[in-house]
């Protein structure tokens, strides 16, 4: 180690003698570890205990440990939020799938948040600097849940649920990718979690009396026109079916459109026209999608049952 820490007794983990599943950790990894344990215990927070977690976390950036003992040294240390976002966003790019990374992200920006709350502006650069920076990941992984879970998480903080440069960012996803699920769950999100006009408490699977008609009726033509691009994605159709029931509103009322589609089963189903039901179910099965001609058949079949 660093002469710089010459004034500390490393705490070294001691495997006990016949250990089933004794880990055989790299030499380097066992010291640097040794020396965390003992700064943790001796609740030591300063710039060189900064510096063996950014070592750390390049060795291993799934230790959870050391990412809580980090947010408290950026804490106590009082380190500007927007420079260790800065160093999070290089970590986060080099290491898609890491969890850690984004449970930091939001200690962090629940820190930050209270200094710029007062500061319309303020959070508007933060909102852009952090849209611009989801942009660029979801470039290498578009439906990379974590982050589109942090996503939805900084709409609610930042309360962006009208903000129209969010909005344009997730129609620009659906219109270079249709079938991105994760981008049109976002969308639901943004336009029925909306505070102004959404009632607490009500589930996403749920009519909500206080969505404007207005809004039922632009999102019901936004599905449609995607659904036209690719009717066989399950993702267009899901939106449309869940618009229609916070409006509401019957599958039925969207008839004429999906009456150009063999999806049109579960309208006639609704309405009890069983006959063009078990037809559009048979061609389901026998012409457009054989490989789950077995869940098609079974789809016929519960039709026979009585309700």
């Amino acid at each position: 180690m660093d002469p710089e820490w010459d004034d500390v007794v490393p705490v070294v983990l001691e495997e006990p003698e016949g250990a089933l599943a004794a880990i055989a950790y790299p030499a380097e990894y066992a010291e640097v570890m040794s020396y965390l344990r003992a700064v943790m215990q001796a609740k030591e927070y300063s710039p060189r205990c900064l510096r063996l977690t950014e070592h750390i976390i390049s060795m291993n950036p799934a230790h959870y440990t050391v990412w809580l003992y980090r947010a408290a040294n950026v804490f106590a240390l009082k380190l500007p939020i927007p420079d260790e976002i800065a160093w999070l966003n290089e970590v986060a790019l080099a290491n898609l799938k890491n969890y850690q990374i984004w449970h930091h992200r939001h200690l962090l920006v629940e820190n930050y948040f209270p200094t710029i709350a007062s500061d319309p502006t303020a959070i508007h650069s933060f909102a852009a600097s952090e849209r611009e920076f989801l942009t660029a990941i979801l470039r290498e992984d578009t439906k990379n849940y974590h982050v589109w879970s942090y996503r939805s998480y900084l709409v609610g903080k930042l309360n962006l649920f009208d903000d129209a440069e969010e909005l344009a960012t997730i129609e620009s996803m659906i219109d270079d990718d249709v079938r991105n699920n994760s981008a049109w769950s976002h969308r639901f999100f943004l336009v029925f979690s909306n505070p102004g006009h959404s009632t607490p408490g009500v589930a996403a699977t749920e009519h909500d009396p206080k969505v404007p008609g207005d809004i039922v009726d632009r999102e019901v033509q936004y599905a449609k026109d995607k659904i036209v691009l690719a009717p066989q994605n399950q993702s267009g159709w899901n939106y449309l079916r869940g618009v229609l029931v916070k409006g509401g509103r019957k599958l039925a009322t969207a008839e004429e459109f999906t009456a150009r589609f063999v999806t049109g089963l579960e309208i006639y189903a609704e309405k009890g026209d069983k006959e063009r039901a078990v037809l559009s179910l048979r061609r389901l099965g026998q012409k457009w999608d054989r490989i789950r001609v077995g869940y098609w058949e079974w789809r016929r079949k519960c039709l026979e049952v009585p309700a």
